[in-house]
């Protein structure tokens, strides 16, 4: 076990340590509600899920008119992964044909928020600093998803994940994974491994849940692999 998982946990998930200069160079508050925005903005904000799909959504799917209020969220198009047809989302229900955000990575946010404010139609729904949160997101917030996940599981050390699902998690969520009640157990959630991770990492949409965007991935990861330890019923 290394001590580092231990002090991250016990300090109460402060932030000792960046995990390299650039991301301490980056506003990873900003990054994690991106990612919240990211993966359903009307929670975050508090409105009504859109009732209409979004029009850049092929109609040729099945979600276009049966699940109108999934295709406006970010993931839906683009994948937990970012990657979009070329990644995670590339054949199944959530086959949309749509290009990752990959190739924004490290680009400039305001090129971003041009975008959104354009034919993404976010421009009269988010304010001036959600659409500067989930650009920075887009830009800032997408990691190498390789490092962490293989064969549709988290490659993560489940030992110290324990560790801190135990000190950080088990307050929320219970020793089983099985709390709050109105959320399924988290150890059904093992076969996404990258919603689950982008969740520990950004926190979830309208929750008090601690994001752990600025602390060093690994440990979302050693956490993920953990979940899968717990019972799916």
């Amino acid at each position: 076990m290394r001590i580092s998982y231990i002090s991250y946990a016990l300090a109460g998930l402060a932030l000792v340590g960046f995990s390299s200069t650039a991301m301490a160079e980056v506003d990873q508050g900003s990054v994690a509600r991106g990612g919240k925005l990211y993966d359903k903005w009307y929670k975050v904000v508090g409105v009504e899920a859109p009732t209409v799909s979004h029009p850049l959504y092929p109609a040729t799917n099945e979600k276009y008119a049966a699940d109108p209020a999934s295709n406006w969220r970010c993931k839906e198009c683009h994948g937990w992964d970012g990657l979009g047809v070329a990644g995670a989302y590339s054949s199944g229900s959530h086959l949309s044909g749509i290009i990752g955000i990959d190739g924004m990575a490290n680009g400039d946010p305001a090129k971003v928020v041009e975008l959104l404010r354009g034919d993404h139609l976010y421009g009269d729904k988010l304010t001036d600093a959600q659409l500067t949160d989930l650009a920075n997101f887009v830009v800032f917030g997408q990691i190498d998803w390789a490092a962490y996940v293989a064969d549709k599981k988290s490659t993560g050390d489940a030992a110290n994940g324990k560790q801190v699902y135990e000190t950080a998690c088990v307050g929320c969520h219970g020793l089983d994974g099985k709390q709050p009640q109105d959320m399924p157990p988290l150890g059904s959630l093992s076969s996404n491994p990258w919603e689950v991770m982008h969740k520990v990492l950004n926190g979830q949409p309208g929750e008090a849940m601690p994001a752990l965007r600025a602390i060093d991935h690994q440990i979302s990861a050693d956490l993920v692999a953990y979940l899968t330890t717990l019972p799916a019923q």
